[in-house]
């Protein structure tokens, strides 16, 4: 992989955004569906990568037809295999960024302030979490094992593949060999790419429902306004300052300097893993190895958290400016998005049909459920800005959860996103790609715990969150399960 690649992938990137924007301006479908132009994008890319693109010319190719290109295009599509690869690593650098500035411009909260707002979300996503794993131990125990001879650990899937996604599927590649069933590990990114798929689909259905009904507490149908609203383009009345020059770009451009607080968070994020990593190789990594499938990205947000502790205690003269942040977070996430639609594998789900479906359709039945029912009776406020976020992410990883906030919220007026990021911190070393994903597998097969042991396990933790959502965080404890006023830490201004 040269320079010239990686350089001719991000432009071909920034040329997808760009023909996205373009269609979301004239194609009215889109703007009913509120559909974000990097996802437009990374459906266009899709179309035209290996997978579709590529397998229509690789079938032109076997009859003669096309000649070099046609022969060309079938491995690596229109954009050819050397640009997939650099694409294909984006999102697992660039999530790193967007967490890595959650935190970023913002003063820390009073640790009460973030655990009132964090709880229903944490209690929310480990039901979700838990959920998963119960839901697949108890098909894989009586109907996949008997019906479809595979390993009992196949249960853990759901999980691995929605909560953990591609990165963690493939991360795990070693696991599923050591375990014995090496198709595990295209199952779980088959899982990975079908969740990815239905938390954007179905979480656009999701918010276009909850529009039209109103759930909603910051866009209503009749919100859409204007037709350039609808485009997602500003209206010249209501345009306001991305960003505020807080550094003289004599000294150094204001982009510049936040670009560079962003990766010292992501550096210390990486320092903090390195530092976990060489503890367990140093204690217990040669009984169980759990550090080395913890990804970055949560580590960087602690790196941010970290950082802003520093710049609120030193920095006088309020150089970093929580806009600025933002672009750059937002630029991540579009870039983000494109490029892991663009690389999902369509073709991993061929063999093991039967169980993949059972799993994949359960799983996505569990998220839905849990959204429409649970949400509402677990969040005290702005249920369905924080649901819809929970709801991505258990279905397609966390980036899908920001994708339908970002829709659902995108001037972040509400909790969602702060709520959000609380409840990553201890959320994210547990599950979906946590200790807990990547001690799964280990511990169903292990004879000290096995898949009974695992289960109960999961099922307690299933009890505990859900209990504790519905009656100590959630609208059950105030009696009718009305409404609940919004707490004055959820009052976003």
């Amino acid at each position: 992989m040269t320079p010239e690649t990686v350089g001719l992938a991000l432009l071909l990137l920034g040329v997808l955004l760009l023909v996205s924007k373009l269609v979301r301006v004239k194609w009215k479908l889109t703007q009913k569906l509120y559909l974000p132009g990097s996802i437009i994008g990374g459906g266009i890319a899709l179309l035209l990568g290996p997978d579709v693109f590529g397998s229509l010319m690789g079938w032109m190719a076997d009859r003669g037809l096309g000649g070099g290109f046609a022969e060309r295009a079938a491995e690596g599509g229109l954009f050819g295999t050397e640009v997939m690869s650099v694409w294909s690593a984006l999102p697992g650098l660039l999530i790193s960024v967007v967490f890595a500035s959650l935190f970023l411009g913002k003063p820390m909260p009073r640790f009460r302030e973030a655990a009132s707002l964090a709880g229903p979300n944490l209690a929310f996503g480990i039901t979700m979490a838990s959920g998963q794993y119960v839901i697949g131990l108890v098909l894989a125990l009586l109907v996949l094992v008997p019906l479809f001879d595979v390993p009992v650990f196949s249960g853990a899937l759901i999980e691995i593949g929605f909560l953990g996604g591609h990165g963690t599927a493939a991360g795990l590649g070693g696991t599923f060999d050591r375990a014995g069933w090496a198709a595990g590990q295209d199952l779980a990114l088959g899982m990975a790419t079908v969740g990815l798929l239905s938390g954007i689909i179905v979480g656009i259905v999701l918010i276009n429902w909850g529009v039209r009904r109103g759930k909603s507490n910051v866009i209503s149908a009749d919100a859409r306004g204007s037709d350039d609203e609808q485009a997602g383009l500003v209206e010249h009345g209501k345009r306001t300052p991305g960003a505020t020059m807080t550094v003289h770009p004599s000294s150094m451009d204001p982009l510049t300097l936040h670009f560079g607080l962003v990766a010292l968070a992501v550096l210390i994020g990486q320092l903090l893993l390195m530092g976990l990593q060489w503890l367990e190789r140093a204690l217990w990594a040669e009984t169980i190895e759990v550090m080395a499938y913890v990804p970055l990205f949560p580590l960087a947000m602690i790196g941010g958290i970290v950082l802003q502790v520093f710049i609120d205690r030193f920095d006088r003269g309020d150089v970093v400016d929580q806009k600025t942040v933002e672009r750059i977070q937002g630029l991540s996430l579009d870039v983000l998005i494109i490029a892991a639609m663009a690389t999902l594998s369509l073709q991993a789900i061929a063999e093991n049909f039967a169980t993949f479906a059972i799993l994949a359709v359960s799983g996505v039945l569990w998220s839905l459920c849990a959204f429409l029912f649970l949400a509402p009776r677990m969040m005290p406020g702005h249920w369905f800005e924080r649901g819809i976020g929970e709801f991505g992410q258990s279905l397609g990883v966390t980036a899908t959860g920001l994708v339908l906030m970002r829709v659902v919220d995108p001037e972040m007026r509400s909790p969602a996103y702060p709520a959000f990021g609380y409840k990553q911190l201890i959320f994210e070393p547990f599950f979906g790609g946590g200790l807990v994903t990547a001690a799964a597998i280990p511990l169903i097969i292990s004879p000290q715990v096995g898949p009974v042991g695992f289960l109960a396990i999961m099922a307690v933790v299933l009890a505990v969150s859900l209990l504790t959502g519905l009656f100590v965080l959630g609208r059950g404890r105030r009696g009718r399960g009305g409404a609940a006023p919004v707490r004055e830490a959820e009052k976003v201004s």
